[in-house]
């Protein structure tokens, strides 16, 4: 587990059960980084059309999809003065049809069944990716090919202006977060104004105003040629059936313009520069920055080793002194931000609330001193290759999407002519030595510093768009969903032999575009068996083989979650789990977190409404060590007192920081106006509790909790692995099957009655806030175990997805927001139904208007269309293989299926149950459970500018101070 402290001081025994780490032999050495990187392999066809389009096949047949990834050589590096933001702006316009398929690109995707579908920007490149059914494959090259060589005849004013509004939108909602405006003021300190990567992909307010219908086609036509593009086809397809497909579609698109080289010196501070930002934040957090050399340069690995060293290992240098040690930090991070021809080496430090900033400040620059003075330590080297390669297995497994193995070969071909540059990377961190690393930080950050200082305090004026009078991070079209990852795992070459088409293909007659290529029959999803076995003491252990990539994921789970934690002391399971890692009565924290590393594992806690689990994800050559791990955190915990404390502090400023968030102000303020305070589901959703209550909570009290519900009887055990239950059972019947409770269970009281719906609007003010958050929700009168699959459904047509009513709505039509939407929150017992929409603060009031009406209309005379059910069907159906491509995803299914008392096989019977749908049966479900005039609506944004908005909407408005 990433932890916010650790203990490194001697801690007394506890006798939770008999077993013991330390009774077991000395621990195994791991599988060397040299036979780790042997696995890391994603084997390749390449050609490239007359037209110059670059295109690489790999082949992955564990699933019937196909990721479809083209990549653009343009980003924001590439804009002019005067035109920031329109390397992404025009990615938004590329998603709104092209001449021969009119109206929104996520229409025909969704009718086919496409996942992991999005776009992003950043500032070396524009990408464009989704994977579909292999039987869809064609149709998605048309689409593709069409936007690429058919796109302008459908760009329209309409279209710009609308779209310029919801980047806008973006814009604010990510300036709206707290640290939100830091990458600005680094873009300004670091880079000249005039320099490629001198500013942020979001662009201005105003050049985004200023962006004129013959601005963002002279782009298109600048940029999005064939030659400028790599396309990669990732999955259930190979580079014979590939080939003629995309000369079909793509071979008649002309060229485009040479894109030229871009000059990029990497600019060096004449002296040292701090400055100081306010900003409505709850944690001083102080910031390191140097401009260092591109992911190209031989440096770049051996900074990024350094960099991970420093601050991106849960031993980390700084982890270890900062926060373990002298207690002067709640969070610290140190990382390389790689792009193609620069990177920022940034090291962060949250300074624990009470401590003097200066004095950390100070501190922080004598540790730096000294570390790039002397350097990592020879085994601090090797297990950041360690922990690096596993991740890049991890990644393997995926074919698509952020991370996946199409995007392993794009970066490598696009940032560095090379595909395999990934085993480049790879070879690089397992040979870095720590003489290479101390080399490479003396020569780069010996150069002057850029230090900010984001302190508590009210904002400066903000930028806005004329019709309205963090980290660096990629721009979206939409927002990732939760786990999506920007980034990948890497890859190899088998060359295609020249009978099979490689070197250039000379380009064909242009294909017919009057209708949509048809989609091929689709099977329906064969989800994994799931097999079942019993430990000595009663643990199920619930199993699912995949062996795509040789990794074990592991998650037991208990009955437990947040409706778990005492109303006395809420917040007493979210310390408890930060508390497993930070020792057990053999281990401290380092050593922990060492192990971890260099086995390559990673042990992770979570808890939802309704079950609280501990994961583990290993290399399966490293499988028995790790499970050794794994149990002595879950079983052991010393909850040291000095580790307690520490703990302590660190979640009191978790909850400090929630309350600056936009969402984290939201989630804490609706649970108790829906459910009321008796109710288990009436506490913050973040599950960080009450302040007052996590102040007092007690070391006793924390015992107490781990025995109460960290027992058999409330657990379960699954695993997905490429190993078979065989092997995988008598692992955990040595580290758990002896496991005994020791005390009472803990038990969960629903009885509380839920309180009588009471509409209203409360609006939480948080000053100088440029974008409101609109969060509304009411109980259904539904269990989250009973069959809820026509509602879902119906949810999805109304706000589910992209293509929603609502979402439509705020966003394509009006331009108000960057992305609205609508779901059922599941839950085992009464869920909730929740409406979540960011939108502009002048549009506050409008909006909710807006959503109620939608909402109504949906509910009234306005139900599920016939196209809307066909899309919605059909997506549904065509979905699922994708959806349940990598272990992780198995995974959560089987745990769904166990959490809602589902059979094993249900993921086999959802397609059965789409095709028998029928639009007046979502309309009922829809009716009967969602009932619009009994909603609360929770509001975050500045009172000062949207409470005369709210007054004219009919329902009574209290107004809460977000301190609160």
């Amino acid at each position: 587990m990433r932890h916010m402290l650790a203990g490194l001081l001697a801690v007394p025994l506890i006798a939770f059960s008999s077993y013991s780490a330390s009774a077991q032999p000395a621990e195994p050495a791991p599988a060397p980084v040299s036979s780790l990187i042997k696995k890391v392999d994603i084997p390749y066809q390449e050609f490239t059309l007359a037209n110059g389009l670059r295109v690489f096949v790999h082949t992955d047949r564990k699933a019937p999809i196909v990721a479809v990834s083209v990549w653009y050589d343009v980003g924001s590096k590439h804009e002019p003065k005067g035109k920031t933001g329109f390397a992404h702006l025009f990615e938004h316009l590329m998603f709104n049809g092209s001449e021969n398929a009119p109206g929104d690109f996520f229409e025909p995707l969704q009718q086919i069944g496409a996942t992991d579908l999005n776009g992003t920007t950043w500032f070396d490149r524009t990408n464009y990716f989704e994977s579909v059914p292999t039987a869809a494959l064609e149709r998605t090259l048309f689409l593709e090919s069409d936007r690429m060589g058919h796109l302008l005849g459908a760009v329209t004013q309409e279209k710009l202006t609308n779209q310029i509004g919801v980047v806008q939108n973006e814009k604010r909602q990510g300036d709206n977060q707290p640290y939100g405006l830091v990458e600005y003021a680094q873009i300004a300190a670091m880079l000249p104004a005039d320099h490629p990567y001198g500013h942020s992909t979001i662009g201005s307010m105003a050049d985004l105003d200023a962006a004129s219908l013959e601005d963002v086609k002279n782009w298109f036509r600048q940029h999005y040629g064939p030659n400028n593009a790599i396309l990669v086809l990732a999955g259930d397809i190979d580079a014979a059936t590939a080939k003629p497909l995309v000369e079909k579609y793509f071979g008649d698109i002309a060229r485009g313009p040479q894109q030229a080289k871009i000059a990029s010196p990497v600019p060096t501070l004449s002296a040292r520069k701090d400055e100081v930002m306010k900003d409505r934040v709850a944690t001083t957090r102080l910031y390191r920055d140097w401009i260092v050399p591109g992911l190209n340069d031989a440096d770049a690995v051996p900074l990024s080793v350094g960099a991970t060293v420093l601050g991106g290992l849960a031993s980390s240098r700084l982890d270890n002194i900062l926060v373990r040690d002298e207690k002067l930090a709640v969070r610290v991070s140190a990382e390389l931000q790689q792009f193609a021809q620069l990177s920022m080496f940034e090291v962060q430090v949250d300074v624990k609330p009470g401590v003097d900033a200066a004095a950390v400040s100070k501190r922080l620059d004598a540790i730096l001193a000294d570390y790039f003075k002397n350097g990592p330590s020879a085994e601090e080297v090797k297990r950041v290759a360690t922990r690096t390669v596993a991740n890049r297995i991890s990644g393997l497994e995926s074919v698509g999407g952020f991370g996946g193995k199409a995007v392993a070969l794009a970066e490598g071909e696009l940032y560095s002519d090379d595909p395999e540059f990934y085993r480049k990377q790879l070879a690089g961190y397992a040979a870095a030595t720590p003489a290479q690393v101390t080399a490479a930080m003396q020569k780069w950050l010996s150069r002057p510093v850029y230090a900010l200082t984001v302190v508590p305090g009210e904002r400066e004026a903000y930028e806005e768009a004329k019709a309205s009078r963090g980290t660096f991070a990629p721009s979206y079209y939409k927002a990732p969903a939760k786990g999506e990852k920007p980034l990948a795992a890497p890859a190899k070459i088998a060359p295609l032999e020249a009978t099979e088409g490689s070197g250039t293909s000379a380009p064909l007659a242009a294909v017919d575009r009057s209708k949509l290529p048809d989609v091929g029959p689709i099977a329906d999803l064969d989800f994994p068996t799931v097999t079942r076995a019993k430990l000595s003491n009663g643990i199920e252990i619930v199993y699912a083989h995949r062996d795509a990539v040789p990794i074990t994921q592991v998650s037991l789970s208990f009955d437990a979650g947040n409706a778990a934690d005492s109303k006395a002391r809420l917040g007493t399971q979210s310390l408890m789990l930060a508390l497993l890692d930070e020792g057990t009565t053999t281990r401290n924290s380092v050593q922990i977190a060492e192990r971890q590393e260099i086995l390559g594992a990673s042990i992770s806690s979570y808890a939802s409404m309704d079950r609280t689990s501990v994961n583990l994800f290993a290399l399966s050559d490293n499988l028995a060590p790790s499970l050794e791990l794994y149990a002595d955190i879950v079983r052991n915990p010393a909850f040291a007192p000095a580790e307690v404390e520490r703990l302590r502090v660190q979640q009191l400023a978790r909850i400090s920081d929630e309350m600056t968030q936009p969402q984290g102000l939201a989630l804490r303020t609706l649970p108790p106006l829906l459910y009321g305070k008796a109710h288990p589901y009436g506490v913050p959703f973040t599950g960080t509790g009450d302040p007052k209550a996590v102040e007092k909570v007690s070391r006793d009290e924390l015992i107490a909790f781990h025995r109460a519900w960290f027992r058999p009887e409330k657990a379960t055990i699954f695993v997905v692995s490429d190993q078979p239950l065989a092997t995988i059972t008598p692992l955990l019947e040595t580290r758990f099957g002896q496991w005994a409770a020791t005390g009472p269970a803990g038990a969960k009281n629903f009885s509380a009655a839920i309180p009588a719906p009471k509409p209203r609007i409360v609006l939480v003010d948080r000053k100088d806030s440029p974008q409101s958050l609109i969060v509304g929700g009411l109980v259904l009168p539904l269990k989250g175990t009973e069959e809820i699959t026509s509602l879902l459904s119906a949810n999805d047509v109304l706000g589910g997805n992209f293509l929603s009513r609502i979402n439509m709505d705020l966003r394509e039509t009006k331009g108000w927001s960057y992305g609205v939407r609508a779901q059922v929150n599941r839950v085992v017992e009464r869920t909730p139904y929740l409406v979540f929409a960011p939108v502009q603060a002048d549009k506050t009031g409008p909006s909710i208007a807006a959503l109620q009406q939608q909402i109504r209309d949906f509910l009234g005379s306005k139900g599920v269309t016939a196209a809307e059910l066909e899309r919605t069907r059909n997506g549904s159906i065509r979905e699922l293989p994708g959806s349940y491509e990598t272990a992780a995803d198995v995974l959560g299914g089987i745990q769904r299926n166990v959490l809602y008392r589902r059979s094993d096989d249900y993921y086999d019977t959802l397609a059965a149950r789409y095709r028998a749908m029928t639009a007046a049966e979502l309309d009922k479900a829809a009716r009967d459970a969602i009932k619009a005039d009994q909603m609360v609506w929770v509001v975050v944004g500045d009172a000062a500018k949207i409470r005369s908005q709210l007054d004219g909407l009919g329902l009574p408005v209290e107004v809460v101070p977000a301190a609160q």
